[in-house]
């Protein structure tokens, strides 16, 4: 039977045999955060087209040539959300959460949606980790996203990821290296490709930005924003320096870093990988303090970051990272006959409800087929029902990795069944370690 359609070019479907990768990723994201004390916050997939308009910029790539725009029935121009942070903004805004303790931090993990073309490590749809701060403009602060997306690429075991970081100042200081840049890409004018020329007099950093060669080439010998800092920027960046080096974070200064985004100030970062070809930006970030009042707000300092989950996924897969195995079936329970089925559906919801995995035939299939499943499912214990254990009260249970065996009694079968798999533990570690176990702790190990 021919497909009715094919996955849209540029996205991805996550199957089973990968998701509990993706979801163990996020796990780990998700509880660094919280140890920082960053919360989730939702927003919704699409914003009005405006909000990214004045937040991301209209000379920056995202804005004229990627975003997903369209109109709704009411007329109204709408826009799949290319990045997390405006949302963010628009959230803490509308919400009043600027009325709260501050710093209020936050986090999220959403799609994002933008047109380009699809590469590794680039797609149409993808997913960012990210987190923000609102309230605090310390360089402290800087210092703290840096930190833990540090950690968090610490503790998943990524390796040969470099920080790169930079400051591209305050407006005031800015002011001077843009009229600077302007003269400096005039005498450079013919060569420009046409979108530079047209961001020459808008935006001239965003020329910093171009992936077109030529204009990358010709940007590597223009003026350095480091040279133009204000007597307070530059100390904001000497004092971020500081507290990554405090806290033993290598980094590198690479002041062509501009970042894609139009609301940044001071503080800008990346994390670099040269294994995943062009794509090699994982994580970026910085501090954006005029984007709150930009989008209508009274004025707040701000930082953060975002992460790229397909991005970062790659990276990993390229690494040969170790994850964790995929939460296994814990007990399978093999039946004959209907009655022995029944019994089969409520041991398995008793066992579910102590947090233990456990699965029964739903299909009809023989004692044999089902025992073939239970092992391609890698179930790490199998009993098999039928009228004799039933009448018996007394089942054969197997465990699938020695292939030991043991009676269990269908009485408390829960509780027996999480004290042979003790006991079983028990004995081929002699006691040792086995102590204050929980039963998902053991499974969990085989796990």
């Amino acid at each position: 039977m021919a497909l009715i359609t094919n996955a849209i070019k540029g996205t991805l479907d996550t199957l089973p045999s990968s998701s509990y990768k993706i979801q163990y990723i996020e796990a780990a994201m998700r509880e660094i955060a919280e140890n920082y004390g960053f919360y989730e916050m939702r927003t919704p997939v699409f914003e009005h087209t405006e909000l990214f308009q004045r937040s991301v910029g209209e000379t920056t790539d995202v804005v004229q040539k990627e975003m997903y725009t369209f109109k709704d029935k009411g007329d109204r121009s709408i826009t799949l959300k290319p990045e997390g942070t405006a949302g963010a903004v628009r959230a803490f805004l509308e919400h009043g959460l600027f009325n709260e303790a501050m710093p209020q931090k936050i986090y999220y993990v959403t799609p994002c949606y933008r047109y380009e073309k699809p590469q590794a490590g680039r797609l149409r749809e993808f997913h960012q980790f990210g987190v923000e701060c609102f309230g605090a403009g310390s360089a402290a602060q800087d210092a703290e996203i840096i930190i833990l997306a540090n950690e968090v690429f610490n503790y998943l075991g990524v390796n040969n990821i470099s920080l790169e970081i930079n400051s591209i100042g305050c407006p005031e200081c800015r002011k001077k290296y843009q009229e600077a840049l302007k003269e400096y890409f005039k005498a450079n004018y013919d060569d420009l490709c046409d979108t530079c020329k047209g961001r020459l007099e808008k935006n001239p950093m965003r020329i910093l930005d171009c992936k077109s060669p030529v204009c990358s080439k010709i940007a590597e010998k223009a003026p350095k924003i480091l040279d133009y800092l204000c007597e307070d920027c530059n100390e904001h960046f000497e004092l971020v320096k500081k507290y990554l080096t405090a806290n033993n974070i290598d980094f590198k200064v690479n002041p062509t870093i501009v970042r894609g985004l139009d609301y940044y100030t001071r503080t800008v970062f990346e994390f670099v990988s040269n294994e995943i070809g062009a794509q090699g930006t994982v994580c970026g970030g910085g501090r954006y303090d005029g984007l709150v009042e930009e989008l209508g707000g009274k004025p707040t300092p701000a930082c953060g970051f975002a992460i790229g989950l397909e991005r970062l996924m790659l990276l990993m897969d390229t690494q040969k990272t170790e994850f964790p195995e995929r939460k296994k079936c814990d007990l399978y329970i093999a039946s004959m006959g209907e009655q022995a089925n029944i019994k089969a559906s409520a041991l398995a919801a008793d066992l579910r409800n102590e947090g233990l995995s456990a699965q029964f035939d739903t299909v009809g299939r023989s004692v044999k087929a089902q025992m073939k499943y239970a092992d391609k499912i890698g179930a790490l214990y199998t009993v098999v029902l039928g009228d004799s254990e039933l009448e018996s009260g007394r089942a054969v249970l197997k465990n699938m990795s020695d292939g030991t065996q043991a009676e269990i009694e269908l009485a408390d079968f829960t509780d027996n069944f999480q004290s042979i798999v003790i006991k079983q533990a028990m004995d081929s570690l002699d006691g040792y370690g086995i102590e204050g176990l929980e039963i998902t702790d053991i499974l969990g190990g085989q796990n």
